[in-house]
């Protein structure tokens, strides 16, 4: 039986909506468009073409945004096993101050693809490790401030993320501390570093 159009773009809407406007072309297949008629919305500038197999409706350029609107769109590029991490997750929960101008995303050991504008760690992370956010996974507070330290991230971004999330009852010196020996020596070095200069 034939699909209604309309009924069609409503379902890709409502799948989109979740992810920011984004969608992938198999996103897109499943609901009812095929490849030919997702060439025809990127060609008309229904879609736009944002990498190759990522869509995004063209409606979501003017509705206002949040600064991590791009993050979904990496999601999608991993098929949801990408989740960020590092400094890009320190600026996402907004603590101290670093301001990657990379990406920074953690993939499981067995991930294959390669992405140019974004960097790569490989790690298996616990449930209790990440927190899911609307179309894309971040790494907590704790996680994110004990893999810095645990990178070599510039000391003083360490300093001042672990001062705010202490300052805002994010977490406590001793979970902080628990968390950085379960991840290493390094991690734990740059996470006392950073307690000291909070006290």
């Amino acid at each position: 039986m034939l699909r209604d159009r309309t009924d069609t773009r409503a379902a890709l809407w409502r799948v989109a909506s979740g992810q920011r406007g984004y969608f992938t072309s198999a996103q897109a297949l499943q609901v009812g468009y095929s490849y030919q008629a997702q060439r025809y919305h990127a060609q008309r500038g229904n879609w736009q073409l944002v990498d190759r197999g990522i869509y995004r409706f063209r409606e979501f350029d003017t509705l206002p945004g949040g600064e991590d609107d791009h993050l979904v769109r990496w999601a999608l590029w991993s098929r949801g096993r990408a989740i960020v991490s590092h400094t890009t997750a320190l600026s996402v929960h907004d603590l101290g101050t670093a301001n990657p101008a990379e990406i920074h995303l953690t993939v499981p050991p067995g991930f294959r693809q390669k992405g140019g504008l974004v960097i790569l760690h490989r790690a298996e992370l616990a449930q209790d490790e990440i927190e899911e956010r609307e179309g894309y996974r971040v790494t907590t507070p704790v996680r994110a401030i004990i893999e810095c330290a645990e990178a070599s991230v510039d000391q003083d971004a360490v300093d001042s993320a672990v001062a705010e999330a202490l300052d805002r009852g994010l977490t406590t010196r001793r979970v902080l501390l628990h968390a950085a020996q379960r991840l290493g020596a390094r991690a734990e070095l740059g996470t006392e570093r950073a307690l000291q200069a909070a006290q």
